[in-house]
Parts: structure tokens; sequence; C-alpha cells
């Protein structure tokens, strides 16, 4: 049997390089006799039975796997069961935290990953490496934030149960991801059976799993063939079936699950149109055709098979096409200089081949470049038909790998017609220069997905699914979560935090040692990134509630206010960071300020003379808000209104701009996040002010900041007098919006001051209860941070 050293050496042309070695490692260490992943912990087959899994490239054995029965469904389905009154009584916050792990995870074992995912699937470690690992850990991030939000944006919806996901062969890992995130999301467990082609990734994710700490059965995974999902789907103990591949099989599931009660979604096969009309920019779609159909070596269920051009340009097209084809590069999966790998496995490669048989023989032509693939794998060249009719086999049927077929239209009506010539319906491209012709063919096309002028773009935040026999439900966005998710008909589920055990005293004085004198602290303001003493140099006392120095802030003026809005104008490019980097940063300060929560509840118990368990409190909701409004951040969407022309209104949710924000008394911590949070994840920068009384917490946060990524000049901390500071970012006309929690008086100085410039104003002399999530986040904060632009376009030839 050739070992998988043998196998990097044949793909890699020589030794497996240091950063590939863990791959080496892992599989050599798994690979003679791989178990199932059941209960949290690594199991043999109860039946004995196993089967190899082939590299595409060399066509060797790379590992053998358990072949799962009854006995093994029946005992993955338990612990699912059983691992899910805890999981989904788990607080929202609790299981974005799991999620966050499993991001950290993927993102720490990303080389490992990629390596095992182009070995296990033949793709390039191209795509792998810069594609489908990024996007994995993206859409943990992106579920770690719905997690968060559940309780507040599925209001009266719980979990399904015990989900039972099938997954393809196409993209192993990030189909993988696809399905658990929302799954775990939600609350519930999961049975995970991988393609029996390419199960390797993720059983090794079943394994990172279990490093980062997700509890036992949470996470079940169960190798095997067709037979082994049948099983699956036919269990009467799973609540909920997802399965993505081909229609064939979803026609069976849809039968054998009909009148059972199980949620069933379904992302299946499609046939997708690439339209390409008189005035597309030729050069950006060959290039979008090589993304279209040659990615992944056509084996993506959404790739633009059927290629509809314009007749006056296709000569032109074909021809540039024809002269890209003899540049694509095919051959092994770790070569980073390949375009194409190989076929997945031989009864592929042979459906491929009848098919394009087929196509010859009902009078199509075939090109394919002058090179020639590699012998020894399963590859395939990279394949154009032309003179293709609607009606031929290759217009119809999903052929599932690198042959494109093309057909020529005259009219928009008849490039429609075309596209929605097929029974499936699971995504569309439109390449025209004209915005009008694009936005209206685009809603006349039967697919779950368009693209304009670009091809194969997915994120978590967009759901993704078909219409017709290209199946039903989505995958990915807030539509996605709804796949996982049930009306609670019963009491409300108990989802807040089990009592804590009580953890040890400590001492929230600043220890002061009598034998020498104690180093003097000042905290500075926080200004453009930089800890900057005041302009008058001053400093204020902060005392404890028995009187006793705890430490000294600086005393800030007009002048610093002034600094501080410079630099907020400065960070102004923080509003065109993409949403899901504001919330990968937020993320990270979370983190940093759990690590040292002790000396943050230290130093808020010295200020209120709390007790340490309220203290303590005070920090883990001050984490909790950071993960929610980076769950917010790239979640915030505008939206699309029924205006009654023809044509779209499209609601886009804007950053005001500057922000200053006077904190809250109370809470001086949570206070500080809860609304300096919520601006900056919408992509506002902020001059805030801190508690006048208390403002030590809001001081050494600024330290987290620095080690989180935090882009110079996007959160400037200004301490001082609160009331004389927010009245002079009142005034200040280069500031879009102040918000004021204090008292009465001065909240009034602030409005009256504003009309300056007429800036925005929130302000607010009443108490806020910061602990209750109802009060002290969502939405409300996200509107004040945000104002709202309509884009009318009008459509239509």
């Amino acid at each position: 049997m050739t070992t998988v050293s043998e196998i990097f050496e044949t793909m890699a042309y020589g030794p497996a390089p240091e950063s590939d070695k863990p791959a080496l490692e892992w599989l050599e260490r798994h690979g003679r006799a791989f178990g199932l992943f059941v209960g949290g912990r690594w199991t043999k087959s109860k039946n004995g039975d196993a089967f190899d899994v082939i590299n595409p490239a060399t066509t060797a054995p790379l590992a053998r796997v358990a072949q799962a029965g009854q006995a093994d469904v029946d005992a993955a389905v338990a612990a699912a069961r059983k691992a899910f009154p805890a999981w989904s009584a788990l607080s929202g916050h609790a299981r974005a935290r799991h999620l966050y792990a499993l991001a950290r995870a993927v993102q720490k074992h990303s080389r490992l990953l990629a390596v095992l995912e182009s070995l296990d699937n033949g793709k390039s470690i191209r795509e792998t490496r810069d594609l489908d690992v990024p996007l994995v850990a993206r859409h943990f991030y992106h579920h770690a934030g719905w997690a968060q939000l559940a309780q507040s944006e599925f209001a009266g919806y719980g979990p399904v149960g015990v989900v039972g996901q099938i997954v393809p062969w196409n993209f192993p890992l990030l189909m993988v991801a696809w399905k658990i995130a929302p799954a775990l999301a939600a609350g519930n467990t999961v049975l995970l059976k991988p393609a029996e082609f390419t199960p390797l990734t993720a059983l090794c994710l079943a394994e990172l799993a279990q490093e980062a700490g997700l509890p036992a059965g949470v996470l079940n995974v169960v190798t095997g063939d067709g037979r082994t999902g049948e099983l699956i789907v036919n269990h009467p103990d799973v609540d909920k079936i997802a399965f993505t591949g081909s229609t064939e099989v979803g026609r069976i599931i849809r039968k054998a699950t009909a009148g059972s009660g199980k949620k069933l979604s379904l992302e299946l096969g499609g046939k997708s149109p690439f339209i390409v009309f008189d005035d597309a920019d030729l050069d950006s779609v060959v290039e979008g055709v090589v993304d279209a159909i040659w990615f992944n070596q056509g084996q993506v269920c959404c790739a633009g098979s059927r290629l509809l051009v314009h007749e006056g340009i296709a000569d032109r097209l074909v021809v540039k096409l024809r002269a890209r084809m003899e540049k694509l590069r095919v051959g092994p999966s770790l070569d980073k200089a390949i375009d194409m790998g190989a076929i997945v496995a031989p009864v592929q490669l042979e459906r491929i081949r009848t098919l394009v048989t087929r196509g010859v023989a009902e009078g199509a032509t075939l090109w394919q470049p002058s090179w020639a693939c590699p012998t020894d794998g399963y590859f395939y060249p990279p394949t154009l038909f032309t003179n293709v009719a609607p009606a031929a086999t290759l217009a119809q049927v999903e052929i599932f790998g690198p042959v494109l077929v093309s057909m020529t239209f005259r009219t928009p009506a008849e490039a429609v017609e075309l596209a929605n010539n097929t029974p499936y319906g699971l995504a569309a491209s439109v390449w025209t220069e004209n915005i009008n012709l694009a936005l209206d063919v685009a809603p006349k096309i039967k697919a779950g997905v368009v693209w304009i002028n670009c091809t194969n773009l997915f994120d978590a935040a967009s759901g993704f699914g078909g219409y017709r026999e290209s199946g039903f439900g989505r995958e990915g966005g807030r539509e996605g979560m709804w796949e996982y998710l049930q009306q609670t008909r019963n009491a409300e589920r108990g989802t807040r935090n089990k009592r804590r055990a009580p953890v040890p005293r400590s001492d929230f004085r600043v220890p002061r040692s009598k034998q020498v004198p104690p180093i003097d602290r000042t905290y500075k303001l926080f200004i453009g990134g930089a800890q900057v003493r005041p302009d008058q140099g001053y400093s204020r006392k902060i005392l404890a509630p028995s009187g006793a120095l705890l430490a000294e802030v600086a005393d800030g003026n007009r002048k610093d206010i002034r600094n501080a809005v410079e630099a907020a104008h400065a960070a102004a490019g923080w509003a065109h960071t993409s949403g899901h980097n504001r919330g990968q940063i937020l993320y990270y300060a979370a983190e940093n300020l759990s690590v040292r929560s002790a000396e943050f509840a230290a130093l808020i118990g010295g200020m209120t003379g709390e007790g340490e368990a309220a203290a303590r409190s005070e920090v883990e909701a001050a984490v909790a808000r950071l993960f929610s409004y980076a769950a917010w951040a790239d979640k915030y969407d505008g939206a699309v209104h029924q205006t009654p022309i023809r044509g779209v209104t499209l609601a886009m949710n804007e950053a005001v701009g500057v922000v200053g924000i006077a904190c809250p008394e109370e809470h001086p911590l949570l206070g500080f996040v809860s609304l300096v949070a919520p601006a900056v994840a919408v992509g506002n920068t902020v001059v805030a002010v801190p508690s006048e009384a208390r403002p030590l917490a809001a001081t050494e946060l600024y330290t987290v900041l620095e080690a989180s990524d935090v882009p110079a000049s996007v959160i400037n901390i200004v301490t001082g007098a609160k009331d004389a500071l927010a009245k002079v970012l009142a005034e200040h006309d280069d500031v879009d919006a102040v918000w004021y929690f204090g008292n009465q008086a001065a909240g009034a100085e602030v409005e009256r001051a504003s009309a300056g410039n007429m800036k925005r104003t929130w302000v607010e002399w009443e108490p806020r209860d910061w602990t209750d999530a109802r009060e002290g986040e969502g939405r409300e904060f996200l509107r004040a941070a945000t104002q709202v632009k309509n884009i009318w376009i009008p459509y239509g030839e």
C-alpha cells in the first residue's frame, strides 16, 4: 500500500514541506483505521466494515474509513439526543463562544485543513487555502453572531432537535460549515455524514471541535456511503434532514420523509445559465467563465455550465475563450500553480466522458485545448461545446465537470427564455454594462441566486439555495437560520446561564505596600490610537467609596475634544471596512477583555464598592455585549422597499460619522461598552467621555483596544467633567451626533448646543438597567448609530 508520505512526494514534487507535515502526521496517525466520531470520542464501527479513501491525483489510498451501519447510526443519534437538552438550554452567548472557538480553531489549523481537503478532493491547494478554509471560518464567526442574537432576533422560536446532515464531495469542508454552523447556533445537535469519497476534513474538524471544548455529543460524524445516509434519513429520532447533493437523491429523501414530521431542506443540482449581452466587457467575461465552470473542475452545483451569448459577439467570445483555455493548467492538487485538479472519483470521471460522447453524437461541436492531461489520476481537460441545441442532453443534464456548452440568443426575452429552459433554478450570472438591462433581466430568471457581472460569490451573510428542482430552503444569512428553528409552543425555554460556582474573593483595593511607596499611575487620554497627556496637564483624583485614592486620570478640556474629533475624522475609512472585519475586531476585543476579567472586576469593585460577584458579572456582561455587536456588525442590513415604480428602492443603513458619547455613571464598564460598541460596529468613529466619577474601567480598556487591532482613531477617550465635555461635543460642528446619558439639565444643554449644525442627539436622564439585554442592547442602539439612504433604481428596456 502506498504510504501517505509517498503520495505527498508525488503530488508536491518532493518531500512534504514543514508547513504540510501536520497533515502528514495526522493522516499517518488516523489513516489506517478511521473510526466514527460519536459522543465526543472516536469509536469503532460496530459492524467492522470499512472502505478506502482514494487520492484522485494518484489513485492511491489515503486512508481506511469505517462504513457505519444501523447500530452506529443509532448510537450517534442517541448521543446527539442526550446532548440536546443541555446544549439547547445554554444561553445564546455561551453557544456563541463555542462557535467563536470553532472559528478560531479553523484559522489556527488552516493549513492542515487546506492540505487535507486538496488530498481528499483533488482540488487545487490554492482554492482550499484562499477560498474554502477562510470561508469556513467566516461561517463559524457569522453564526456565532446569530447565536448571540438568537433570543432577540428569533423570539418565540427554538431549536428543532437532532439534525441529520448529509453533505457532498465537491466542497467537503465548506459544506460541513454551511450545515453545522447554523444548526449549532440555533441550539440543535448534529449527526453529520460526509460523502464517502471525501470524509477526512469532516473527521478532522470534529476532532478540532472536541479540542476547542464543544460538549460531547453536540457534533457527531459517521462515515459511509448512501446506505448510511439512508439510515439517517429514515431514523425515527432525527427531527430534521438537511441534504446537499443530486436532485435524484433529493427526490428519494423527500418521499422517505413525507408524513414523518421531519423538517427538510434540500440544496440540489443545477444547470446555471451564464448570460452575456452584446455590451459586456468580453475580457472580464472570459475570466468570469473560468471561475464559473472550471473552478473546482466544474464540480460545483451552481457552475455556470450554460453559456448564453448574444449572437453578435458569440464568435469573438469563443475565440477569446479558446485562447484562455490553452493557458489553463491541470495537475496535482498540491501544486499551487495549477488551475484545475483531478476529478473526485472514477465514477464521476466516467459520467463526464459518457455525457461528452453523447453531446458529440447529438451534433454539438467539441473543442479542447491542444495539451494533454496527466494520465495517472482522474483528470479531465477543460471542454467547450458550441452549436448546442437548447433541448440537447448537454444543455439539460447536470454534467458536474469542466464542460461548458454554448448557445446564442438575439433578444433579452429570448435570453430569459433559454435561461429558464431547464427544470433547475439554482443560480445564474448576467453580464452587461447596462444596469437597466441587468435589473430587468435578473428578476425574470427563475433562480435562487443571480450574480451580475460576477459569478460563484458566496458569503455567510447571504442566503444560498434554489428554485424548482434545485431544491428548497436556504443556507447562510438570516434565511438559513430559519431552517434550524421552529416555533416554541411550550413554556419559555430556560436559556439563562446556570448559577456559577463561587469564585474565591480578591481584594478590590489598589495594593499598596507599607515598605515602599506605590508607583504613580495617572491614566492619560486616548486620542488617535495613542495615550496622550491632556492639554492643560491637570489630572483628577478617582476615589473609592471609602474615600481612598484609587488612581488619577487626565482632566480633558475643549482642546482635547478638538484633537479627538480631528482624529476621529481621520479614521473615516472605518465606515468602508466590511462588517465582517469590524466584527472580527470586536470579537478580538471581547477575547482580550475576557482574559483580563479579574483585573477589570477589581477596578469596578474598587470604584463602586460592589461585591466581587457583581463586579465580575459586569465584566462578563461587557464581554457578552461586545459579542452582540460583533454579531450585528455584518447583520444590520438595509431593505428593499416595494415602492410603486418599475424598479427597486434600496434602503441602505449608513454610519452617521463622528459620534460623541457621554456615558452613564452607573456600570462604568458595561455602560461604556453598551454605547461605544454599537456605534463602531456599524462604522462610526467615536469620541467617548466615560463616567466622570468612575472612569478607570474605560481608561484601562484602551489597553485592550490597543491589543485588539482597533484601528487608530476609531475610538478616542477623553476623561474629565462629563457634562462640560458633552456640551463641547454638542457645539462642535464636525461632530455628527451626540449621545448623552446623565442628568436632565445637562441633557437640555446638549440638545440646545446641537442646533449649531443640527446634529443628531440621543439624550436620556432616566436610568436604564444596563444589565438587561432588552434595555442595554439591540436595534434601538443600532438605529441611533445609523442613517438610512434610499436609492431609487428604475429599470427596464
